[in-house]
């Protein structure tokens, strides 16, 4: 019988620890050891393509990879690797243009958010053309058809089985030959090797590596769902996230029909994309435009609303922000964000204070971003601004009005990048107002639009 032994393991950065401590020194985490038990019995091993020499290698990249030594960068082939278009726009443009046969993508989520519902739209697009694999180890195969027959779905040559055991699904998967993979969920798969539960740091670390490694040995895409934790990151080790070729994050309120798919990792693409779905009652739908659904704003524009323009991966994305400033009714205000930082709140509001001659100290702050965006790019800072100016004194902005920019600490307004295409943006839109840095205003005029470039916060309080 092989023996087992414990070992502590940090849950955030994967570090082995010979005993329990409350700080990973590692990664310097509170509360993320875990004892772990480890049987002495070797786990599954899955061989890699072998090179001149024999050897073998954890991860052998796409298949033909070979160990032959090195090689002079420039004799490298650059020949455009094809891709699988997966039946919705969004999310090929989210994974770099398409599917890269033999990458391996980590889609995260919530629970409800419609991680399964849109892998198993996607596979049921790509059977008709491709070969592929559904393996689910959290629902059986009658509620995943039942769930397709609700969608409406084609679930011709949609190949699919229950099963949570990785040496088991790599047999199936050398019987069946799909090109595409799905892996729902990662935190359920177990190794027979290790003897901890699933979802434990090590049978999550091992799973995803046996799994990736075979994925690329055979050029098979393959898809895996991962589980979040409550403060919305990815359960699991954080070399989960290191192994894969794209990490997704499926996001979303459980009050909005609208997701977000944004791209946190992403070898084959741009970071930082997204791609926006609403939730029907046929699964999700991809939103082509999605300026228009988060601009949905009334006939009457109140004070503390504008249009701000954020650039999100490779496009602009022109969302509503609100501000509410009231005076406090207790002894501390409050500060309250949804969609931007809190921390940049209270940057601004120092800033405002100190250069603008505002003061919000017995005031307090909400600030809200429209659909449920998340905001994380400095171009926030002057709409932000703008908005509590707006609030706080009660008065309007105009309606066709856009704005955006940085703003630094000594309340000069920096410049961001790709200005003119916000612009251009805007304007599709039917904006005619835009209050943008100096160093953003267009070389050319726009026919139409009002331009006003700004170098310091004295000059954006002048203006509105």
């Amino acid at each position: 019988m092989a023996k087992s032994t414990s070992v502590f393991v940090c849950s955030s950065c994967g570090a082995e620890l010979p005993k329990w401590q409350g700080r990973c020194p590692e990664c310097g985490e509170w509360n993320t050891i875990q004892e772990t038990l480890v049987s002495d019995k070797p786990p599954l091993q899955v061989k890699a393509a072998q090179g001149s020499q024999g050897r073998t290698g954890r991860f052998s990249g796409f298949a033909g990879a070979t160990d032959s030594g090195a090689v002079d960068l420039g004799s490298v082939s650059l020949t455009q690797i094809p891709r699988i278009h997966s039946g919705f726009g969004e999310l090929d443009r989210v994974l770099g243009g398409g599917i890269v046969p033999g990458s391996v993508v980590l889609i995260g989520g919530n629970p409800g958010a419609g991680k399964s519902t849109l892998l198993l739209q996607m596979v049921s697009f790509l059977a008709a053309s491709v070969k592929v694999l559904y393996v689910t180890g959290e629902e059986s195969l009658q509620q995943v058809a039942l769930r397709a027959g609700r969608l409406g779905l084609n679930t011709q040559n949609v190949r699919i089985a229950t099963e949570t055991g990785v040496d088991r699904i790599i047999f199936l998967c050398e019987k069946e030959a799909p090109q595409v993979l799905i892996i729902d969920s990662i935190q359920v798969m177990y190794m027979d090797g290790i003897s901890s539960a699933p979802g434990s740091v090590s049978q999550v670390r091992e799973s995803a590596a046996a799994l990736t490694q075979f994925a690329k040995r055979k050029n098979i895409a393959a898809f895996m769902i991962g589980h979040v934790t409550k403060e919305g990151a990815l359960a699991g080790p954080r070399i989960l996230e290191h192994c894969v070729d794209c990490s997704l994050l499926l996001e979303g309120d459980r009050d909005s029909r609208f997701r977000t798919l944004r791209c946190q990792k992403n070898r084959f693409g741009a970071v930082n994309e997204i791609g926006v779905f609403a939730m029907v009652d046929k699964g999700l739908r991809e939103i082509d435009n999605p300026s228009a659904i988060f601009l949905n704003r009334g006939d009457q524009v109140s004070p503390g609303s504008i249009v701000m323009v954020i650039w999100e991966g490779s496009r602009p994305l022109l969302v509503e922000l609100q501000a509410l400033v009231d005076s406090t009714q207790y002894g501390n205000p409050r500060r309250l964000t949804i969609g931007t930082e809190a921390n940049r709140l209270a940057m601004l509001l120092a800033v405002l204070h100190r250069h603008g001659g505002v003061s919000m100290g017995d005031q307090d702050v909400f600030v809200n971003v429209v659909g449920g965006v998340k905001v994380e790019e400095t171009s926030a800072d002057l709409p932000l601004v703008a908005a509590l100016l707006s609030s706080y004194n009660s008065r309007a902005l105009p309606r066709d009005m856009v704005i955006f920019g940085e703003i630094g600490l000594s309340g000069e307004i920096r410049p961001v990048q790709n200005g003119a295409d916000r612009l251009t943006e805007a304007y599709k839109h039917g904006f005619k107002q835009a209050i943008v840095p100096k160093d953003n205003a267009p070389r050319k005029k726009i026919p139409g639009m009002t331009v006003y470039p700004v170098s310091s916060l004295a000059e954006v309080m002048s203006l509105i």
